[in-house]
């Protein structure tokens, strides 16, 4: 075996560690979505239905009425039965897709380059990314579908000499297609723009590339139903800039005040501000701040005090840049393009810049990055000695202090400080109400914290068709469910019955004049849920 995968492997096995190492516990909780992606894993594994009992779903999951794409429910399905129902279990196909990238970066980055160095560092920088770690340790289904969209394009590149690969990396596509939604968009992008890149290969041959289109058309068409109903269309609109009211009375007004002139309405058409609302969203996540400095302002998806790329990483990146500017190559035009294609979902949303949305633009920030470190080692080589000293201890020195930091604040401020965010104290009231469960015939949980039936659900393994005889629930015009009860349990917000009843309330909630028999505190020791007798 040469050094450089000598020293491959030790990068994986670091990044495996950092991944892995205690998966379960921080993030300190499951999450609505990954509590929901558990359960109906779970569901499967057990009946073959999902939550509502539909039999194994093709298209979408319903779950909370938001219809998730099936792929990480899959996935989870051969991990629960392996590990268990458990925050591990659930997490891991999320932190085995982030172990298999920083290897496929390496192939990836060596087939961009011609450079195990290249590979080598490129791969490195994935391993110890907060982006990468982040998304690897919750069960992100945007990760999941990044992995299968790297995996498609790798496989894709060696598809140009061995043809029979080409179906495959359409195979890998569809995956993605049907793991996460912004994938239904970035998926089918990639694949027309790797189709015109490399058309002349492609065209020689034709049997290959007919079969592939076949592949295609069969994993997509199980959803082309879905995509067509109302639920679809209004998944979009909720996050969808382009049924912005705002920007429609923004145009009207401006035509208006015009006098509704010919030369008005074209140039305050709201198509132009929709555009121009697309272009300003798209470009939010290329900002610094987003990249280097704070990161999503979602606490689920930044540890607020850290961008997702290392400061230090910034010079190395416009390094990156520069270099592979200087060197145009069908394989550096796929690139770009990929670079640009990632965020197009992103722009189209409300609430930017997101992380998950461009999840699938990973590995090619680490790449860039990568190229910078081993040409700004070649270019250190060539200074004086005075000059390598300084800037090699000062850049060390950068790099270790900026590690400490991160991975100080995530093991130890992040778990305690964003508790709420990661829904934390639902495992502990289950395991609390179920020890006290049998004393009574009706148990009343408050609904402050939101969807709390699906922690009973998962925690207690409940059967999905025993489930759903008993739930009370109804669905509202858009899609979304409201679970009322099942079986002892009411999250319904109102106590009917007297007599043999638990009550258990939020820290604001709680009816103080009856009988505390317990709390779930946060980790800053604050009360989360009191649990009594009314």
């Amino acid at each position: 075996m040469s050094k450089y995968k000598v020293i491959l492997v030790l990068v994986i096995v670091v990044g495996a560690f950092l991944r892995l190492y205690r998966l379960g516990q921080n993030p300190p909780a499951l999450y609505w979505d990954e509590a929901s992606l558990g359960y109906n894993a779970f569901a499967i594994l057990k009946t073959g239905h999902d939550e509502h009992g539909e039999k194994l779903p093709v298209a979408r999951f319903i779950a909370f009425g938001d219809y998730k794409p099936p792929g990480y429910i899959y996935a989870t399905v051969p991990f629960l039965a392996v590990f268990g129902v458990n925050e591990f279990a659930i997490r891991l196909p999320s932190a085995v897709a982030g172990i298999l990238m920083i290897g496929l970066t390496y192939i990836l980055a060596y087939a961009l380059t011609h450079d195990e160095r290249i590979g080598l560092a490129a791969a490195a920088v994935l391993a110890i990314s907060p982006w990468g770690l982040q998304l690897s340790r919750v069960a992100f289904e945007a990760h999941l579908a990044a992995l299968f969209n790297l995996v498609a394009i790798v496989i894709f590149l060696k598809s140009l000499k061995v043809r029979w690969y080409l179906p495959l990396a359409v195979f890998f596509f569809g995956l993605s297609f049907y793991t996460f939604n912004a994938n239904r968009i970035i998926a089918p992008l990639l694949l027309g723009l790797m189709l015109v890149v490399y058309i002349k290969e492609l065209w020689q041959s034709k049997l290959w590339l007919l079969v592939s289109a076949v592949v295609g058309l069969i994993m997509i068409w199980p959803s082309v139903g879905y995509l067509e109903t109302r639920e679809s269309r209004l998944r979009f609109q909720e996050v969808s800039i382009f049924t912005s009211l705002d920007v429609v009375k923004k145009s009207n007004d401006r035509i208006a005040r015009s006098g509704n002139t010919w030369w008005a309405k074209l140039l305050f058409n709201r198509r132009i501000y929709f555009a121009e609302e697309f272009l300003i969203h798209y470009l939010d996540n290329f900002r610094g701040d987003f990249l280097f400095v704070v990161g999503d302002r979602n606490p689920r998806l930044a540890t607020q005090d850290l961008g997702e790329l290392y400061p230090y990483e910034l010079p190395l990146l416009l390094a990156g840049i520069y270099f592979l500017l200087k060197r145009p190559s069908r394989e550096t035009a796929l690139f770009w393009g990929w670079m640009l294609i990632a965020p197009i979902p992103a722009g189209m949303a409300r609430e930017t810049p997101h992380m998950l949305r461009i999840a699938s633009i990973i590995p090619t920030w680490q790449i860039l990055v990568g190229i910078g470190v081993v040409q700004g080692i070649l270019w250190l080589k060539e200074q004086k000695a005075y000059l390598k000293w300084a800037v090699g201890v000062g850049y060390s020195i950068l790099i270790l202090g900026c590690l400490s930091y991160y991975f100080h604040n995530y093991w130890i401020h992040y778990p305690r400080d964003w508790s709420s965010e990661w829904q934390y104290g639902y495992k502990q009231l289950v395991e609390k109400v179920n020890r006290l469960e049998p004393n009574y015939d009706r148990i009343y949980i408050t609904n402050d914290l939101g969807r709390p039936y699906i922690y009973f659900l998962l925690y207690n393994q409940i059967d999905p068709l025993v489930y759903i005889a008993e739930r009370k629930a109804e669905r509202d015009w858009y899609g979304f469910w409201t679970v009322f009860g099942f079986g002892k349990y009411d999250f319904s917000g109102s106590q009917k019955e007297t007599g043999r009843v638990l009550v258990v309330g939020g820290k604001d909630t709680f009816v103080h004049s009856g009988k505390k028999l317990d709390t779930v505190m946060a980790p800053d020791g604050s009360a989360i849920f009191d649990i009594g007798e009314p």
